[in-house]
């Protein structure tokens, strides 16, 4: 037995528990199907690398779901300082940007990459093999002292019949978001194999698609301090923070609605189309969220009467911008070149309720492709949150996007990575 430790895919979770476990003097053997490593790492964040966010602990676990709790054991020990201080000591500045976003200060998600890869290349203890398929992790069983059967790890069979024996096994081979870097749910199959409970992967931080046909005007337009609630018929889901979103060829996207898709997500990609055809989602876009109904109406009124003889066509450009007009004229039903002084009560009324809420009605989500990453994975029960190993195979570790763990943007996705891929490679 040649290593102490394999660790199956070279995403951030599992560069950085190959660097933790090499680091205290473990012989490291780490696999990466692909012919590079950190492919999706290296595009993340458009190719910046929003690695983490400085918000305290307690601000930050409101942001992941699905058991945020789950998650301390972790954080405590290699949290958002930990991290920045990992990388700034190894030749990478970083820069805080608005929302407490962390990036390398070069803008350079590639240096991110570089400085994991530096910490193995070269090192006697590690051996880095690329276009090396897992696929199967082998497992024995034991009797143990209360009569039960434990399992154990023995060995990952590769593509071509080639057999690694080992005690311990770091499975790092991440979700289904952009399945051309190599995340094709493979890590997904092999832990259910060894008894692993799958909560239902879907899309998340993805783009919504609405049933209302987006004006051309409007498609790749980009909003600013606008609000974004979500809607199952009256009950309402998710409220967004005041932010940006930008208009799609088929519905909406950009930073407030990628939020709202955690939420959405799940109920639109639902396994059974039954389950999907009982909800009735829609997206409320609040255009003036720093006024109360009252307020908005008080200024309407104001804004009326000041200009009694503007045609109500362009007098629009008071409340918007010029591109939401065509949609705004659709919607309001309110005749074109009417005149505003001829505005009566309930057609003001009605303007006030549009720019408080444009409602779209969802209908899905965009794929893979799209999602940054993916909701759902192995069940949080099945995995012990101090070491991330499985209790149910000894010596099989599940780390990052595998697990049923995900967040909002913002870099927390990347801290969640970090941080298991850290637990595993201290526990090994």
């Amino acid at each position: 037995m040649d290593y102490d430790v394999v660790i199956v895919g070279a995403g951030a979770a599992g560069l950085m528990a190959a660097v933790t476990a090499a680091e205290r003097g473990r012989r490291v053997l780490l696999l990466e199907k692909m012919d590079q490593a950190g492919r999706k790492l290296r595009i993340t964040g458009k190719g910046r690398c929003n690695l983490t966010n400085t918000n305290s602990l307690r601000d930050t676990l409101p942001h992941i779901g699905s058991d945020s709790r789950w998650i301390r054991n972790a954080y405590g020990r290699f949290f958002n300082r930990e991290l920045m201080e990992f990388f700034e000591s190894r030749g990478v500045p970083l820069t805080v940007e608005r929302g407490n976003r962390v990036y390398p200060a070069s803008g350079k998600a590639l240096d991110i990459f570089l400085a994991l890869i530096g910490e193995l290349e070269g090192r006697d203890n590690v051996t880095i093999r690329k276009n090396a398929t897992v696929i199967k992790v082998e497992n024995g069983e034991r009797s143990a002292e209360n009569g039960e059967t434990e399992r154990f790890v023995t060995a990952v069979l590769l593509q071509g019949g080639e057999r690694i024996t080992c005690r311990h096994i770091v499975l790092a081979t991440g979700g289904l978001s952009y399945p051309t870097t190599g995340s094709t749910g493979a890590g997904y199959r092999m832990a259910q194999e060894l008894g692993h409970t799958i909560v239902e992967p879907v899309p998340a931080l993805v783009p919504l698609k609405c049933e209302e046909r987006i004006p051309n005007e409007l498609i790749g337009f980009q909003l600013k301090n606008v609000q974004l609630s979500l809607y199952d018929g009256t009950k309402a889901l998710f409220r967004s923070t005041v932010g940006e979103m930008a208009f799609v060829d088929d519905g909406l996207s950009g930073p407030i609605v990628l939020s709202a898709s955690r939420v959405a997500s799940r109920l639109l990609n639902a396994g059974n189309h039954v389950d999907r055809q009982s909800h009735n989602l829609t997206a409320v876009l609040d255009l003036k969220p720093g006024l109360t109904p009252e307020h908005l109406d008080r200024r309407l009124i104001a804004d009326l009467d000041a200009n009694g003889t503007r045609i109500f066509n362009d007098a629009l450009r008071l409340w918007l911008p010029a591109e939401l007009i065509p949609l705004a004229l659709k919607q309001l039903h309110i005749e074109y070149y009417k005149r505003l002084n001829q505005i009566n009560g309930d057609e003001r009324r009605r303007l006030g309720r549009w720019l408080k809420g444009v409602v779209f009605t969802l209908r899905g989500t965009h794929d893979w492709n799209e999602a940054i990453v993916t909701q759902g994975g192995i069940a949080l029960g099945e995995v012990n949150p101090k070491t991330m190993e499985s209790r149910l195979v000894e010596g099989l570790y599940l780390v990052g996007e595998l697990l049923d763990l995900d967040a909002d943007t913002g870099g927390y996705n990347l801290q969640l990575a970090f941080s298991t891929g850290h637990a595993a490679g201290m526990a090994v």
